[in-house]
């Protein structure tokens, strides 16, 4: 089926092409023919392996480009453990392509001076190593060095469709890049990096936020042909059960200024309002809290996506803003969901202030009636 989207393309300065034959040159270095071994084996194994994705993962990165240059061996080691099908990343913070002046490509890199040109083949270099080259990615960027998302999926689990927008247009995308949406068979999987509700009641801050809530339930609702999978940083811990300190939360105030609804007051991610905004997505789109969904009970080591600094007042406050969300009708097929990260001093953060999250479904099963791959459990 035709991609309505190509992801972007690997630079591939930095290794020979490998043109898919198995009988190595004599003139070809060891180097290289590992390399054409193991993409023809990974060619084998695309070949061989079907169904849909089942195993996601979630991080904000808190920056892409400062992980890859100072937290890549410990994070690409994570990732060969999990293993996962799908990886969502927010808060990319790499500015689109596109001259100053010019249209920007939110789809690449950008690479029009020499500054931008060295921090993508920083990028590109990373992405074609043995653990990301197995995947295909989708970047959603803004203009700036600020917020963005990408999708890697999988090659042998290409998606019928992706698209970056909550109002349904395969072109456009959200601003800041907030959004990859990625359509299966069976499902679909949402990225989102939801904006920051604020402090003040202000453009940029309250109101934004409400805008986004209320478009965002508008789009659950409406996506109801398939099941939804939403992960991501969503800014907002649900329960008291998801922070570490709810009175330190709810009594938050920057600069002493106390916004004039109560509702709105404390911290950004905390406040009633949008627990209550959130609360109300999730009932009315059938979505359920996987991580809630098998830990019932608060653990303040292991509990918790996002840690403040440990320096300062914040030091061991922690909250769960960091989701995999899924619709109800894949309630029964969660295996797994963990956050990976824990303690005071953000072990397994990898550098960021959010941990990764991950998702386990259960094993696809052959569907009789439609002989077609579905997510149902044995």
């Amino acid at each position: 089926m035709k991609r309505f989207f190509q992801p972007v393309q690997k630079d591939t300065s930095f290794k020979k092409p490998n043109n898919g034959e198995t009988n190595i040159s004599p003139k070809t270095n060891p180097d290289e023919q590992q390399q054409q071994e193991e993409d023809t084996k990974q060619k084998t194994q695309q070949e061989e392996q079907k169904g849909e994705p089942r195993k996601f993962v979630t991080w904000n990165a808190n920056s892409f480009l400062l992980r890859v240059k100072n937290n890549w061996p410990e994070f690409t080691s994570f990732i060969d453990t999990i293993d996962p099908d799908v990886i969502a990343i927010q808060e990319v913070r790499m500015p689109a392509a596109g001259a100053k002046g010019a249209p920007k490509n939110p789809r690449e890199l950008k690479d029009d001076n020499n500054a931008s040109r060295e921090e993508k083949l920083i990028i590109t270099r990373a992405l074609s190593g043995p653990t990301f080259r197995k995947y295909d990615v989708w970047w959603s960027l803004s203009d700036s060095k600020y917020a963005g998302t990408a999708l890697f999926v999988k090659k042998c689990f290409p998606p019928k469709k992706v698209s970056f927008n909550l109002d349904g247009s395969v072109s456009k995308h959200e601003a800041d890049g907030r959004v990859i949406i990625a359509e299966f068979e069976s499902f679909r999987i949402m990225n989102t990096y939801v904006p920051n509700n604020g402090w003040k009641d202000e453009e940029t801050a309250f109101q934004r936020r409400r805008k986004w809530d209320k478009r965002m339930k508008e789009f659950v609702l409406q996506s109801t042909d398939k099941p939804l999978i939403w992960c991501g940083d969503l800014n907002v811990s649900h329960e008291e059960i998801d922070v570490s300190h709810p009175d330190f939360f709810q009594t938050a105030k920057l600069n002493g200024y106390v916004p004039p609804n109560k509702e709105d007051c404390g911290q950004p991610g905390f406040t009633l309002s949008e627990r209550k905004r959130f609360g109300s997505i999730l009932k009315e789109g059938k979505l359920i809290d996987a991580y809630r969904y098998l830990h019932k009970d608060k653990d303040m080591e292991r509990g918790f996506s996002w840690s403040g600094n440990p320096i300062g007042k914040y030091r061991g406050k922690r909250m769960r803003i960091d989701y995999h969300l899924v619709s109800e009708e894949l309630k029964d097929k969660i295996v797994k969901c963990e956050m990976h990260g824990q303690g005071i001093e953000l072990e397994g953060f990898y550098g960021s202030d959010h941990c990764p999250v991950s998702l386990e479904l259960a094993e696809p099963t052959l569907d009789p009636n439609n002989d077609s791959e579905k997510l149902n459990s044995d």
